[in-house]
């Protein structure tokens, strides 16, 4: 890593959290699970603890140091770009979304975030950013963030190009003085009508839109979710193929060196690759790509339905390929590089519709 010789000194901050009669409590569970089923993920520890990931973490659970770091946490991301390139990650339950860059052009408000660097690609919906932590796991430092469920929305990893001193300096300056070891709450979903039909008017007004950023508002106005839309809009606008088109298509798009857009996302932030992928690989349920720069991890066994979808613009149509867990989360979304005011790539729109077998609206 960049930068002089580390030093900045926290530990007495990061004390109390470890201190405190829950994390002890957990440290020892930790440890045992541990034995037991070595190898298993912090993630999955903590559905098998019946706490979230952000306790775990507090605890120093492992070999975890963890600093609780001031709100709003807005005021970190913006300084981000301070720490030079790093590894940024987004996950769902499913998929993990990892770009080595560096944060360029930030704007971070109350409610709404967004990075367009060349490299970190994000929109951001702080509504659900809570707790932050700075956490030492045997060296390798990070930031990250946190719903009010302990659930871990983005992480910013440390790389060997990124400034050690001005990570230590960011964390001094934002580091709790009176930390507390953190209250999580569970999270309810909304309930989405589960079947019936969406009529002519939403049908017509997903033909009338101008722009695929105007789908969000789409969605909302009519109060349905997305898979719902999906199922119900009409299948040259919106058809289910085989859960197996999602390593297929990273697998033809490399042989074809056809450039892509990769959004992982949660509900509080989306994260975005652009560009082509080569190499590729199969690890058990993992499908991965493995470029110098962009990792994706996509757990296949989680895809309960895959949609090709066609929505129109003023630049003509944009097709994409959407995958859902059983819940109807959106796992991860395929579309081919394209800018605002470029018609979408026709070999992408050709590997795409060579999937459906209805014709898709053109």
């Amino acid at each position: 890593m960049s930068g002089k010789q580390e030093t900045f000194s926290v530990a007495p901050l990061s004390a109390v959290l470890a201190g405190a009669p829950k994390g002890v409590e957990l440290r020892e569970r930790y440890a045992a699970l541990a034995a037991s089923q070595p190898g298993l993920r912090r993630r999955n520890m903590a559905e098998c603890l019946g706490v979230s990931e952000l306790e775990l973490v507090a605890a120093h659970c492992g070999e975890v140091e963890a600093v609780a770091l001031k709100s709003p946490p807005q005021a970190i991301f913006r300084e981000l770009g301070r720490l030079g390139r790093v590894m940024a990650l987004t996950r769902n339950d499913h998929c993990v979304h990892e770009r080595h860059g560096q944060y360029e052009d930030i704007k971070a408000g109350e409610q709404m975030g967004i990075v367009l660097g060349p490299d970190i690609d994000l929109r951001v919906f702080f509504s659900h950013w809570v707790t932050t932590l700075a956490v030492n796991e045997a060296g390798r430092r990070s930031i990250q963030f946190f719903d009010a469920a302990g659930t871990a929305l983005h992480k910013v990893f440390l790389t060997e190009a990124s400034d050690l001193q001005a990570y230590g300096a960011l964390v001094e300056h934002f580091a709790e003085t009176a930390p507390k070891f953190p209250e999580v709450r569970s999270l309810v979903s909304k309930a989405w009508p589960a079947n019936g039909s969406l009529g002519q008017a939403f049908r017509d007004d997903w033909l009338a839109m101008k722009d695929t950023h105007e789908f969000h508002g789409l969605l909302k106005r009519h109060d349905v979710a997305r898979l719902y839309a999906l199922e119900g809009v009409g299948s040259d606008l919106a058809q289910q193929i085989s859960n197996d088109h999602a390593e297929r298509l990273l697998t033809d798009v490399a042989d074809r060196n056809i450039p892509l857009m990769c959004f992982v996302g949660n509900h509080g932030i989306i994260q975005i690759h652009s560009g082509p992928v080569r190499a590729l690989k199969r690890a058990g349920p993992w499908f991965n790509v493995l470029e110098p720069h962009f990792n994706l991890h996509l757990n296949t066994t989680g895809i309960v339905s895959t949609w090709v979808v066609n929505k129109p613009s003023e630049d003509g149509w944009i097709t994409s390929l959407e995958c859902f867990d059983r819940r109807g989360e959106l796992i991860v979304q395929f579309f081919g590089v394209r800018k605002p005011g470029v018609p979408e790539l026709a070999s992408w729109r050709s590997l795409l519709t060579s999937y459906c077998t209805v014709p898709l609206a053109s």
